[in-house]
């Protein structure tokens, strides 16, 4: 996690511009979020792509939301590995018993 958000780092810092303002970012999270759950509705859901409208796939709507994600994470220097190790341990804890677990699994 931290080699990619090195290597957008250094992406975007290669742009006079560097990263946009928190609340553009978050804007630029909802609309990538908004492309992945139309994706998500045309293959899964009742309503099918009109034939002009272009194909894309769930793995690169769910790269472009990763992508702003991970340059809002940079621009308020969030680390995603201590964000995302933080968040596990909650959900391991907290619903440690709330789902019926496999056999065999730890």
């Amino acid at each position: 996690m931290t080699k990619m958000q090195n290597e957008i780092d250094e992406y975007i810092n290669g742009f006079e511009e560097g990263y946009f303002p928190p609340m553009e970012l978050l804007a630029r999270l909802a609309e990538e979020l908004g492309e992945l759950s139309r994706e998500v509705q045309h293959v899964y859901g009742v309503k099918r792509k009109k034939p002009e409208e272009a194909i894309r796939s769930l793995e690169e709507e769910t790269g472009d939301l990763f992508f702003v994600l991970i340059c809002f994470a940079n621009s308020q220097g969030i680390s995603l590995e201590n964000a995302l190790t933080t968040v596990l341990n909650k959900y391991k804890n907290r619903d440690a018993n709330r789902w019926t677990k496999k056999e065999n699994i730890k």
